[in-house]
């Protein structure tokens, strides 16, 4: 179920995504350091990509800017798991609501300031109150030591590994599979 999200706490706010956000996706994905992490340096993003990647309404997720000290910095996007879902993340079934969430901090200068874990909690806390969700899962890359510090210093824990489980930069890549419960 998609919900239009709208926090802020301690200088960190996520506000629905607009269309007027197009332009800034569209720099940071560009940026070769942001690249490295979102789908590899080879990926090519237009105007037109952008718009089909983040403003279809094809996959039901709730997109949000990520705002820190008023200046937008990032990007996030929740979406609760569907059985296909599930399958994907060798995580077991359950009906009770488990949000998947993807994000990257589009500000290299930004980095390993702490804004990752505000975001995050502050998203998480929505999750499991206004949600229900009984779990939060993601999946970053095996080899990005920075996230994984970042997402266990929020309470994630590692799952499974998933091997050749992403494709990035046309290789199958391996990531963690991490947990947050309610």
């Amino acid at each position: 179920m998609q919900h239009e999200i709208d926090l802020e706490e301690d200088g960190v706010a996520l506000r629905p995504l607009t269309a007027e956000d197009a332009p800034l996706l569209l720099g940071w994905l560009t940026d070769p350091r942001n690249l490295q992490y979102w789908e590899g340096p080879g990926a090519v993003f237009t105007p037109e990509r952008v718009q089909e990647d983040f403003f279809s309404d094809e996959w039901n997720a709730s997109r949000c800017i990520i705002q820190y000290q008023g200046r937008a910095v990032g990007y996030v996007q929740a979406y609760q798991l569907d059985r296909e879902m599930f399958e994907e993340y060798c995580y077991p079934y359950t009906p009770e609501p488990v949000y998947g969430i993807d994000q990257f901090i589009g500000v290299p200068e930004l980095w390993g300031q702490g804004i990752g874990r505000r975001f995050i909690k502050l998203l998480a806390d929505y999750l499991f109150e206004s949600c229900r969700a009984q779990a939060i899962v993601l999946d970053p890359h095996a080899d990005n030591p920075r996230a994984i510090r970042c997402y266990e210093a929020c309470g994630f824990q590692k799952w499974e590994f998933l091997p050749r489980h992403e494709l990035h930069d046309g290789v199958l890549v391996d990531c963690w599979l991490m947990v947050l419960r309610r």
